[in-house]
């Protein structure tokens, strides 16, 4: 995206956070009297109308689950998938990588990080804030969706508690039965596979399945109203500061692996942590929630704390074994959807 239209974009998110500010004023003069919960569900409120931008794993994470996936899928579904991604508007451009690998293998890789590159690419629009762009033959629309990365749950409450907002569980199910009916369109099918590779990845990240109220009693959603310190970091393009959600992002590995180096860290990964037990989309959020509550944050009361060689270790096996299992059951759903099996649910 050029810098005039980020600056148009971000001009436009602030006059449209300013109108709900406008029309809440009456409220927040009648909450004034009462209890601060009120206050709060009004803060919530007006934080969420606000979409921000999110990353879940980084190019890296979302690239090893698809890796991993490919390598567990029988031939037919390779087959099925390669058919219509071949279909997808932007297959020439992921095929450039294949080098001397398999083409069909690095189309379903690169596929992978579509959803997270549409972000900067001017072909598409942010409903709300942006006009429409021309559709493209067999997509629905040319809309971002950034809220189909995510689902808020809060972590005071219970992990089944009604989202706040993102659509994530959503569409894990309803991309996985476009997939499945005989009803939808080869241009439908072709607009929903890279959608569903892209989201398996994004449910088995912690920070993106819950919405945290912290010590000042303000929302922290995705981890990026904290700020952190990680003496750990081996990327040379990252500095040590940075939101507890990108620490989390840049977890997997450095964001350009690609190649041999993909696959050999795929294998590795592959290796060190067996195949979960079968579950539905539903349960991965589940455990996502249950990791953002328990293990997601640094422990202290330090407003920008430094993280310790021990919240480090634990946060990247916690990574390495949620990019797995995400891999592996990517690959159990998908088989599962072009077996014409049961179709999906939560």
């Amino acid at each position: 995206m050029c810098e005039g239209k980020a600056a148009s974009h971000d001009e436009g998110m602030l006059i449209e956070f300013s109108m709900v500010l406008t029309r809440s004023a009456d409220a927040v003069h009648n909450a004034r009297m009462r209890s601060p919960s009120h206050w709060r569900s009004l803060a919530l409120l007006l934080f969420l109308l606000v979409p921000l931008p999110v990353l879940a794993w980084n190019a890296a994470g979302h690239r090893l689950v698809a890796s991993i996936a490919w390598d567990r899928l029988d031939e037919h579904s390779r087959s099925t998938i390669s058919q219509l991604l071949r279909q997808h508007p932007d297959y020439a451009r992921w095929i450039r990588r294949a080098g001397d690998d398999d083409p069909r293998r690095v189309a379903f890789i690169e596929a992978s990080t579509w959803p997270d590159n549409i972000r900067k690419d001017n072909r598409f629009y942010n409903a709300g804030v942006e006009e429409a762009t021309p559709t493209l033959p067999g997509f629905p629309d040319m809309e971002r969706r950034r809220n189909w990365h995510y689902v808020n749950r809060p972590l005071e409450k219970t992990p089944r508690d009604h989202a706040v907002s993102g659509l994530l569980d959503q569409q894990l199910v309803a991309l996985a039965r476009t997939l499945a009916s005989p009803g939808s369109t080869d241009g439908e099918r072709s607009y929903a596979l890279p959608w569903l590779i892209h989201l398996a990845g994004d449910a088995h990240q912690p920070l993106h399945t819950s919405i945290r109220l912290d010590a000042d009693g303000k929302w922290d959603r995705f981890g990026d109203g904290m700020t952190v310190i990680n003496p750990f970091n081996s990327f040379k393009s990252r500095q040590a500061s940075s939101t507890l959600h990108a620490f989390w992002d840049d977890l997997p590995g450095p964001p350009w692996l690609r190649g041999d180096r993909l696959r050999s860290a795929s294998q590795a990964l592959a290796a060190l942590y067996p195949p979960p037990p079968p579950s539905a989309p539903g349960q991965w959020i589940d455990e996502s929630w249950q990791i953002a509550r328990n293990d997601a944050y640094p422990p202290g009361t330090e407003h920008v704390p430094v993280l310790t060689a021990e919240f480090f270790a634990k946060a990247k096996a916690i990574a390495e074994r949620r990019v797995a299992a995400a891999g592996y059951r990517l690959a159990d759903l998908l088989r599962e959807v072009f077996a014409g099996g049961k179709r999906p649910g939560p």
